[in-house]
């Protein structure tokens, strides 16, 4: 079950004494966000509005919403990070959950002893890594866990962003990923190019996430390969706070011109499917808002994130693309 840390939201709110405030987080958790806004109403007789469209991550808290409303202060729940203070209004609530890797962690042991692993999780499973890897390093397995930079506390993960896992990929064997988020391990598996496996701790099991990681990758490589066919391109600024790549998004139209390719600057919040079909008169997109949408979505024509661009770039100049995913950071 997810835990939120509402006496922290509680203290904030006896502190500041705003008129109103908003609440959100992943989709996953907003029945929690909807019982906390509840308390909030009946225990300080104010507006809690729940905010319930997407939020992925840090680069997506839509703070714009919660400016619209004239909400005092906005908490984002389930996205921690290594920083105490995010931007204005906003604070950033942790949110737990409270499973147990106990009997899971011990299938881990039957299945990777012997191995170098590094542990890594996201943030709802933090407070559990040093747990797990006593016990992993109990049954002979040789844990290690990477150092935390930027927005990134040691050992975690967001979808887009490695770095405590590429720091050791030349020191472990395989991976090992607390929670059950294959979103997120497979960007482990990419980015690493190791095996990685998931310990799911509500099917107790242990799954190796490799060969899903492998497809993705297989078809963002397609992608690619069809783009660089292409002779109209629509390059795409995200307008999500987090997200306003302006500078890339100028980068890839003039490379993309330099290679005589006709390039065309759009926005979105949303970037779908639905919302690319009514844009005439290109053959393929890059937006430079969040590498995942790219990798994780169908659409109808190529549409790439900013390591795939770059990689179009090199094939558009007869270079090596090889490992184009395997950095640290996919934007």
């Amino acid at each position: 079950m997810i835990v939120v840390d509402e006496e922290r939201i509680f203290k904030e709110i006896e502190s500041k004494k705003p008129v109103s405030v908003s609440l959100n987080g992943p989709d996953g958790i907003l029945p929690q966000v909807q019982d906390t806004a509840t308390k909030i109403t009946e225990k300080f007789g104010i507006p809690a509005y729940v905010l319930a469209d997407t939020t992925w991550g840090t680069c997506d808290l839509n703070s714009n919403g919660s400016k619209v409303l004239g909400a005092d202060i906005q908490f984002n729940i389930g996205h921690t990070i290594n920083t105490e203070s995010f931007e204005g209004n906003v604070i950033l609530i942790d949110a737990y959950d409270d499973v147990e890797f106990d009997r899971v962690a011990t299938k881990c042991i039957e299945i990777l002893k012997g191995k170098k692993i590094s542990l890594v999780t996201d943030s709802q499973h933090l407070h559990q890594v040093d747990k797990v890897n006593e016990i992993l390093a109990k049954g002979g397995i040789d844990v290690k866990i990477g150092k935390g930079k930027g927005q990134l506390n040691d050992g975690q993960v967001f979808g887009c962003e490695f770095y405590p896992a590429t720091e050791l990929k030349d020191k472990v064997d395989a991976y090992v990923f607390l929670g059950q988020s294959n979103f997120h391990a497979s960007g482990i598996a990419l980015s690493t190019n190791k095996p990685t496996y998931v310990l799911d701790p509500y099917f107790n099991e242990v799954r190796e996430i490799t060969d899903f990681a492998q497809k993705l990758k297989r078809k963002a490589t397609l992608a690619i390969y069809k783009a660089a066919e292409a002779e109209s391109f629509g390059v795409i600024v995200g307008l999500k706070e987090g997200q306003l790549s302006k500078v890339f998004a100028l980068k890839f139209k003039k490379e993309l011109e330099k290679e005589g390719k006709k390039v065309q600057l759009f926005a979105l919040t949303d970037i779908t499917n639905e919302r690319l079909r009514n844009l005439k008169g290109i053959d393929a997109f890059i937006q430079v808002a969040c590498p995942r949408i790219s990798t994780d979505n169908q659409f109808d024509k190529p549409v790439l994130s900013t390591p795939q661009a770059n990689a179009l770039l090199k094939i558009l100049r007869k270079e090596s693309i090889e490992g184009y995913l395997e950095i640290p950071h996919w934007l």
